[in-house]
C-alpha cells in the first residue's frame, strides 16, 4: 500500500489550499478567546455568546451555500471564492476590535464566509472522488487541515511568546484567506457536472428535510461538533483557569501537542478503519471523546499531577477527532443523491453550526457558574446516547450495504 493514495491533481491542489486557510485559523483559534478574554476584558460568558453568534451567521452561509455549489449559476468554484473574500473582510473587523460589539460583527462576518466555505469545499472532493478512495480522500484533506493548524497554533504561540501582538494574528489569518482566494481563481476549475446539477435553487432542501436516514445522522453529527466546540473553546479557558497550567504559552504548547497527533494519524486511522461500517467507526470515535471528557474531570480532582491526565485527554481527542471527520463526510456523501451533495453536505455541515452555537455559551456558563468541574461529566454520560442513535442509524443502512 502507497503512502498517499492516487488522487485527482486538483484534490491535491484544494488540499495546500485548505493547509493555508488552515494555518491561519491556526494562528487565532486557540489564543482568541484568551486573548478577549484577558486583554480586551469579556467575560467567559461574553465570548461564549460571541462565538456563538458565529455559528448563527454560519447556519445562513451553509444553508445559502450548499444550494449555491449544487446551482449551475454559481457552483463550487464561484461559492468558494465568495467565502475567502468574507472571511478576509472578518479578519480585518477582528483588527480592529475593542469591545463586545465588534467581537460580535467580526464573529458573524467569520461565521458566513465559513458557512459558504464548507458545503462548497466538500463537495468538490466528493466530485473527484469514487467509493473506493472517498474516505482516504477526505483523510488527505483533513490531515491538510491539521497540518496547517498545527503549523498555524505553533508560529502563534511563538508570536505570542515573543511579542504578545496577538492582533497581528488576527492579520495573518486575514492574508491567507487572500491567498486562497488566489489559488482558487487561478488553479481550481468547475467541478460541478451541468448534467446533474439541480436547476431549482431550493429543491433540494426538501429533499433533504424529508430524508430520515439524514435525520438521524443529524442528531449524532450535532453531539460530535458539540464536542469539538468544548475541546476549542471551553477546555483552553478551563485549564487555563481551574488548573496549574494558567500560562497561555504553556496552554498553546498543550494543544500543539493534540493537533500534530491529528496531522499524524489521520490517514492511518482512515485506513484502518475502512474494515468497519462507517456509523461502528463513529462508536469508536465516541469511545476516544469518553476518555478526553473522564480524563479533564480528573484533572479537576487534582489527585496527581494534572499534566498527565491533560496529555491523555487530548490525545484521546486527536483519535476521536481523526475518527470522525473523514468518515462523517464520507457517510453523508453516501447518502446524498448526486444532484444534492451540495446540500447534504451542507447539512453536515450546519450541524457544525449548531454544535458551535451551543457549545461555547454552554461551556461559558458552566464555567462561570462553578460548574466547571461537573461540566465533564456530563459530556461523558452523553456519549452513551450518541453510541444508541449509531446503532440506530446502523441498521437503516444495513438494507443499502446489501
Amino acid at each position: 500500500m502507497t503512502l498517499f493514495p492516487k488522487l485527482d491533481v486538483r484534490l491535491w491542489i484544494l488540499a495546500a489550499g485548505r493547509l493555508l486557510s488552515q494555518l491561519g485559523i491556526g494562528f487565532t483559534l486557540f489564543y482568541a478567546p484568551l486573548f478577549f478574554a484577558d486583554d480586551v476584558g469579556l467575560s467567559a460568558t461574553a465570548i461564549g455568546l460571541g462565538l456563538g453568534s458565529q455559528s448563527l451567521s454560519g447556519m445562513i452561509g451553509r444553508f445559502a451555500g450548499g444550494s449555491m455549489a449544487d446551482s449551475p449559476r454559481w457552483g463550487r468554484r464561484q461559492t468558494l471564492l465568495l467565502s475567502a473574500a468574507i472571511s478576509a473582510v472578518a479578519d480585518g473587523c477582528f483588527v480592529i476590535t475593542h469591545g463586545f460589539i465588534g467581537f460580535v460583527i467580526a464573529n458573524l462576518l467569520m461565521g458566513l464566509g465559513v458557512g459558504l466555505y464548507w458545503p462548497a469545499t466538500e463537495a468538490v472532493v466528493a466530485d473527484l472522488t469514487t467509493d473506493k478512495n472517498r474516505n482516504e480522500a477526505f483523510a488527505i484533506v483533513r490531515l491538510a487541515d491539521s497540518l496547517g493548524l498545527s503549523a498555524g497554533v505553533v508560529l502563534g504561540g511563538a508570536v505570542i511568546a515573543a511579542f504578545q501582538a496577538y492582533r497581528v494574528l488576527f492579520a495573518l489569518d486575514g492574508i491567507t484567506f487572500i491567498v486562497f482566494y488566489a489559488i482558487v481563481a487561478v488553479a481550481i476549475t468547475e467541478t460541478l457536472s451541468t448534467q446533474i446539477a439541480s436547476e431549482n435553487f431550493w429543491q433540494g432542501w426538501r429533499v433533504a428535510i424529508c430524508d430520515r436516514t439524514l435525520q438521524i445522522y443529524v442528531i449524532v453529527n450535532c453531539l460530535f461538533t458539540l464536542y469539538l466546540s468544548q475541546a476549542q473553546s471551553t477546555l483552553p479557558l478551563y485549564l487555563n483557569r481551574f488548573t496549574h497550567l494558567d500560562n497561555h504559552a504553556a496552554v498553546g504548547g498543550i494543544f500543539t501537542w493534540a493537533i500534530v497527533l491529528t496531522a499524524l494519524f489521520q490517514l492511518p486511522v482512515a485506513r484502518w478503519l475502512k474494515r468497519f461500517s462507517q456509523p461502528h467507526a463513529l462508536i469508536i470515535a465516541l469511545f476516544f471523546w469518553a476518555i478526553t471528557f473522564c480524563s479533564t474531570w480528573l484533572v479537576g480532582q487534582q489527585l496527581i499531577s494534572p499534566i498527565i491526565f491533560v496529555l491523555i485527554g487530548l490525545t484521546a481527542m486527536a483519535l476521536g477527532t481523526v475518527a470522525y471527520t473523514p468518515i462523517a463526510s464520507a457517510l453523508v456523501v453516501d447518502i446524498a443523491p448526486a444532484h444534492l451533495r451540495g446540500v447534504y453536505l451542507s447539512v453536515n455541515s450546519m450541524c457544525w453550526a449548531i454544535g458551535y452555537l451551543i457549545g461555547p455559551p454552554l461551556g461559558g456558563w458552566a464555567l462561570d457558574n462553578r460548574l466547571a468541574h461537573p461540566f465533564w461529566l456530563w459530556l461523558l454520560f452523553s456519549t452513551v446516547t450518541g453510541v444508541g442513535i449509531l446503532l440506530i442509524l446502523q441498521t437503516r443502512l444495513q438494507p443499502k450495504h446489501r
